[in-house]
Formats: structure tokens, C-alpha cells, sequence
């Protein structure tokens, strides 16, 4: 009984010594690349650069976006201090954000504008994104983030101002509903 037992457990161990051992070896093979399979593998800094690349693009999306929205929003913030203006309120602090703002957006228009082409074209990059020439992909890469800082500059944070200016006067002119 004894050497059954001993005979079980060394079957045992040499089968788990076995297994473990099976276990440690990767279940796929390295294969060579067909014709079909990409020539020019992925660099490791080519991600990074498409990442970059995606964030600016969404940025110069919502950039245009904006300005495609401003003069509905100018118009109605003129509309809001003309209102004013005939209670007899005073909407000079919102009138002053609305001519900076106004401003700014005639100054960011032409500069998102030029960075049409730079988005239209995207030298270095496919239209997926991917990096095809890693050298212009960097050049492409700081022109519109270029462009994108001479628009936010442009823009000097008159947005936020305007909103500022138009919060703190409705604050101090409350809309009274009656009843």
C-alpha cells in the first residue's frame, strides 16, 4: 500500500511538474509577413504622434464649431442689451464684453480658416490618422497647434468674460414672472 502510494504521488508530481512546465510556453508561433501584411510596421513613437494629431483635430473641430455659432450668440446678446437699454436698465459692462468679444471672433476667424488646409491636406497622416511620413506628421502636427494657440490667443478669453458680464447682470436684473 505503501508503495502505491508513493508510486501516486511521484506520477502526480511529475505530472504537474509537466503541466507547469507546458504553461510557461506561448500557445501561438511568430509567423513571417505576407505580401498583403503591412511593409512599414508601426514606430513606437508613431501612436503618440496619432494621438496628438486626433486631440488637435477635435480641438480645431470645436474651434469652428464655435465660431460657426458666434454671430447667433452675438445676436442675441445685442438683442438682450437693446432690451435693456429700453427698460432703461444698464447693459454697458455687456455691451463692452459683446465689442470684445466681437473682436476676437473677426481676429480667430481668418486663423482657423488657414488651418482648413492644414486639416484638409494632413501631410503625413492617412485619412484614418495613422502616420504615413513621420517627418511632415510632425511638421503637421505643430502647424495646427500653432494655429490652434494663435486662435485661442486671438480669442484672449472673451468668451468667458462675455458670460461673466452677462451673469452678473442678470443677477442684478431678475426676471419676475407674473402671475
Amino acid at each position: 500500500m505503501f508503495k502505491i502510494n508513493l508510486l501516486s504521488r511521484k506520477v502526480l508530481l511529475a505530472v504537474l511538474v509537466l503541466v507547469v512546465a507546458l504553461t510557461s510556453f506561448p500557445m501561438t508561433g511568430a509567423h513571417a509577413a505576407g505580401l498583403e501584411e503591412e511593409k512599414n510596421p508601426p514606430q513606437p513613437g508613431n501612436t503618440r504622434l496619432e494621438t496628438i494629431w486626433a486631440r488637435e483635430l477635435a480641438a480645431y473641430d470645436r474651434a469652428v464649431a464655435l465660431l460657426a455659432r458666434a454671430d447667433g450668440l452675438i445676436s442675441r446678446v445685442q438683442d438682450l442689451v437693446n432690451k435693456a437699454n429700453e427698460k432703461g436698465w444698464d447693459a454697458s459692462s455687456v455691451q463692452i464684453a459683446l465689442d470684445a468679444f466681437k473682436d476676437s471672433v473677426q481676429a480667430a476667424r481668418p486663423i482657423i480658416n488657414s488651418a482648413n488646409g492644414i486639416v484638409t491636406s494632413h501631410k503625413g497622416f492617412d485619412a484614418n490618422g495613422k502616420v504615413t511620413d513621420r517627418a511632415r506628421a510632425i511638421e503637421t502636427v505643430r502647424e495646427l497647434g500653432q494655429h490652434l494657440k494663435d486662435a485661442r490667443l486671438a480669442m484672449g478669453g472673451t468668451g468667458l468674460v462675455l458670460r461673466e458680464a452677462i451673469k452678473t447682470f442678470r443677477q442684478g436684473h431678475p426676471v419676475t414672472t407674473t402671475p
